[in-house]
């Protein structure tokens, strides 16, 4: 099964390091956060990557070029200023079976790929994805109806809620759907009108390298030498 990353954003979040470089080459302990990301499925037995590229994606392809693996890659430069379902679109000559792997440039978890795959094989919808516990970025304060104070809560998790984590599966449908505007916004909604999109729900580690503030809390978790992430033996 094929593991297609989408790499091609810019990064502006990220302004102070993907001036020179794309957000998936940003370091996680010395090595881009996109390798990281490839490990995770290397460990679980996929292998065989197809990168959709972008804002500066000869780098990546320079990079990987340059540090030799045993992984197949598959380059494609879907544009720099494209939509993600117009990246995956771009991609779908080069997806040989029914079904597919898929991930963000950008995120790393302890999820177990296999166990995904089985749930949508089980469920059999066009796409699944890994669903993630909110958590309030804020601290709570409880206040009773005349104003009192009761207790306080240090960023607590929303019951309830949960949200698109990535690490997705797709049935090769998925492409009948692409031209209806974004992944995540028009195709996914269509998809769950359908009845056609499934959650796995991951009360894991997860964490995304959005802000510089990410990259310093992921570098710090890797340099303690407690990254849930590093399932793999080196």
């Amino acid at each position: 099964m094929q593991v297609v990353i989408l790499c091609g954003g810019k990064g502006t979040r990220l302004r102070e390091l993907t001036e020179d470089i794309p957000k998936p080459l940003v370091e996680i302990g010395g090595k881009p956060i996109l390798w990281h990301i490839m490990k995770i499925y290397s460990h679980h037995g996929f292998n065989d990557f197809i990168l959709c590229l972008g804002y500066k994606g000869s780098k990546i392809e320079d990079y990987f070029k340059k540090h030799k693996n045993d992984w197949s890659i598959t380059f494609v430069d879907t544009g720099e200023n494209s939509l993600k379902s117009q990246r995956l679109m771009q991609i779908k000559e080069y997806i040989k079976g029914d079904t597919f792997l898929c991930a963000y440039g950008d995120d790393v978890c302890d999820v177990d790929i296999k166990k995904i795959i089985e749930f949508h094989k089980k469920n059999k919808k066009i796409a699944t994805l890994t669903a993630i516990p909110l958590y309030s970025q804020f601290g709570i304060v409880e206040i009773d109806k005349n104003g009192a104070v009761g207790s306080f809560k240090e960023k607590p998790r929303l019951n309830d809620y949960w949200f698109n984590g990535g690490y997705f599966v797709f049935d090769k449908k998925i492409f009948d759907y692409l031209d209806k505007g974004e992944l995540e916004k028009e195709v996914f909604e269509f998809l769950a009108s359908q009845k056609q999109i499934q959650a796995y729900r991951h009360e894991g580690f997860w964490k995304s390298m959005n802000t510089f503030k990410d990259t310093i809390e992921l570098n710090q978790i890797w340099d303690k030498g407690q990254a849930p992430w590093q399932i793999w033996q080196d």
